[in-house]
């Protein structure tokens, strides 16, 4: 079972080309491991480098700072090919589509040359780290604080449900370096901090309800010291930072749970066709067949507006609102059809050997991270 791409409009053949080298990469480097590393709750660092070697980490990374140069398409296909073949969440996405763009975009010329190369690599595994114990969507609410100390900042709070957090060897702080600041947002600044700083300390690898594979972690800064040049871009810029880039991060987040929503659907079909009740396959059921052609419906329109909003994003035109109407509909898309198809799995669904207990369970996320579906709804109904 493959994703189906021939009629996809985003792409061009280079596009497809690069499509086959994930492909191979996750049959054989992912999905054979997929039970061990949800079992360790970690992806081993090990395999960051041979992902690196493919050039499907950071693509979009500059020639000069040893990326690719391609656009997001590259990114799109990465996720695509990992959402569809796999259900192991490895966090590669996270620094390809996230973190590395900030430092393209913000980072001074000795940051993207320190870090844009390693993390192109897969020799460095990099976090952002906005979400705090008491915050979660109000990201001027933060209370970590990186005060000026002479030529350092000394960071000080503590941050939760961070993505790579128990691999990561760098981290981007989403902190207050003005807590007096009026408006907040003003007060919000981005430092990297690097793992080996005295003062800062990983906490549990915390056990989620999906996702198994990804580390997602707690994070402490203890009166960590870091240089001044160690501020990503403009002090006090953080916030602005935050909201140029959040779109990028919400269509990653819309095409992986397009994707993963049309890998549940396609094991569903495959599962009727053979699982039989009163004598007959349960896809020659009405129920089945009427609840599988809307989903199919669904699914047909949500691949064409993939391609809209990836379209639009490559030639820099989606809009922040745009982008979290993709975030929106997608995931509340993915969330239907897992439940949909779990239901038609009957009790087989209930339990975690067939692959749609593990997707129902991953799924759940998606209309959470990245902006709950709530504040999507807000951010579009403001722009009305």
């Amino acid at each position: 079972m493959s994703l189906d791409a021939l009629h996809r409009t985003a792409y061009n053949e280079d596009h497809e080309a690069f499509r086959s080298t994930v492909r191979q990469f996750v049959a054989k480097e992912i999905e054979p491991n997929a039970d061990k590393w949800d079992a360790e709750g970690l992806v081993p660092r090990e395999v960051w480098p041979k992902a690196g070697e493919l050039g499907l980490l950071c693509p979009t990374v500059p020639e000069e700072f040893g990326g690719l140069g391609l656009d997001f398409g590259y990114n799109a296909i990465i996720n695509e090919e990992f959402g569809y073949n796999t259900d192991v969440a490895t966090g590669f996405s996270l620094q390809t589509d996230i973190v590395a763009n900030y430092i393209i975009q913000y980072g001074s010329e000795e940051q993207k040359k320190q870090w844009l190369p390693k993390m192109v690599s897969g020799e460095v595994i990099t976090a952002i780290a906005m979400t705090e114990p008491g915050t979660g969507s109000d990201l001027q609410g933060m209370r970590t604080t990186a005060k000026k100390d002479g030529n350092h900042y000394v960071v000080n709070g503590a941050k939760t449900y961070i993505t790579n957090g128990q691999n990561a060897d760098l981290i981007l702080v989403c902190c207050k370096t003005d807590p007096d600041a009026n408006p907040a947002y003003k007060g919000v600044s981005i430092v990297l901090v690097e793992a080996d700083r005295e003062g800062f300390k990983r906490g549990r690898n915390l056990d989620k309800v999906g996702l198994d594979a990804a580390d997602t972690s707690e994070l402490f800064f203890e009166d960590v010291r870091v240089p001044i040049t160690n501020c990503l871009g403009q002090e006090g810029m953080g916030f602005i930072y935050l909201m140029s880039e959040l779109p990028q991060e919400r269509l990653s987040i819309a095409i992986g749970a397009q994707t993963g929503a049309q890998r549940s659907f396609d094991q569903t079909v495959e599962f009727v066709r053979e699982r039989k009740a009163f004598g007959k396959p349960i896809l020659d059921f009405q129920n089945t067949r009427f609840v599988l052609a809307d989903l199919k419906t669904k699914l047909q329109v949500g691949w064409a507006h993939i391609d809209w909003a990836l379209a639009r994003h490559m030639k820099k035109e989606l809009t922040p609102e745009e982008a979290s109407a993709a975030k929106l509909w997608h995931t509340e898309l993915q969330g239907e059809v897992v439940d949909k198809c779990l239901q038609l799995h009957g009790g087989a669904g209930f339990m975690n050997e067939y692959p749609i207990a593990k997707q129902f369970r991953g799924a759940r996320v998606t209309r959470i991270f990245g902006g709950t579906s709530e504040i999507m709804k807000e951010l579009i109904g403001r722009k009305l």
